[in-house]
């Protein structure tokens, strides 16, 4: 498949459509945009307007995704589509460029929401204790185990660093696949000698950004 100069195998794209099958609904839509292009769409039930080869609209939730490099839902008014629509989009990479990976569903889908954690029970020898997670600095993924921080001290959970993401509230961010931290306990920003940003924490940890998570970082911090 040419798109201009973006060139994707066709089988590459159909790959993602087999995989999302598993767990989405039939009626459902996906569009795949690479370097705001659109390369790929199957529109499911859904009349969206839509054409491989189309550039991706600033207000839309696909852009967002591009530009921000993090996963997005959002229930989108019909100023693009002629229809509203929820969409739920998530950053990918295809031949080593930035790429987003959409799925459509009708308006009307809401996702279940769970409610934010408000404490986490975290180990420590053999005691269990109940921490508050305003008080959580950061949490650590560290050889298949999950662990948290609270003044200095660590604690282990049982609790995935993967449905962490999804339960913390707002304050808490993504920075590596191994770390996520409390923003509130940030004591600067710096750079390495390769440029890479560098989190130094108020308790002196010192936590490394992955490359995948630096725009996002940027876009939420606002710097």
């Amino acid at each position: 498949m040419k798109q201009g100069d973006i060139i994707i195998d066709r089988k590459v794209l159909d790959q993602y459509k087999t995989i999302l099958e598993d767990w989405i609904p039939k009626s459902a839509a996906i569009a795949i945009a690479v370097e705001n292009t659109y390369v790929y769409f199957e529109g499911g039930s859904h009349d969206l307007q839509l054409e491989v080869g189309t550039a991706v609209k600033q207000d839309s939730l696909t852009y967002r995704v591009l530009q921000s490099q993090s996963k997005l839902d959002a229930v989108m008014d019909n100023s693009l589509f002629d229809t509203p629509y929820y969409a739920i989009g998530y950053p990918i990479t295809i031949d080593g460029r930035n790429a987003a990976l959409v799925v459509v569903l009708p308006s009307t889908f809401s996702p279940k929401k769970q409610e934010p954690y408000r404490f986490l029970t975290g180990k420590q020898n053999e005691d269990w204790s109940p921490i508050p997670i305003g008080e959580i600095s950061h949490i650590e993924s560290l050889q298949k185990r999950t662990w948290f921080y609270r003044n200095g001290e660590q604690y282990k959970t049982s609790v995935t660093l993967k449905e962490l993401e999804i339960r913390l509230p707002h304050m808490f961010i993504r920075i590596h696949r191994s770390y996520i931290i409390n923003i509130h306990f940030i004591k600067k920003i710096s750079r390495d000698i390769t440029s890479n940003f560098i989190i130094l924490m108020k308790d002196g940890t010192e936590l490394p950004v992955s490359q995948s998570y630096m725009n996002s970082i940027r876009t939420i911090l606002e710097f």
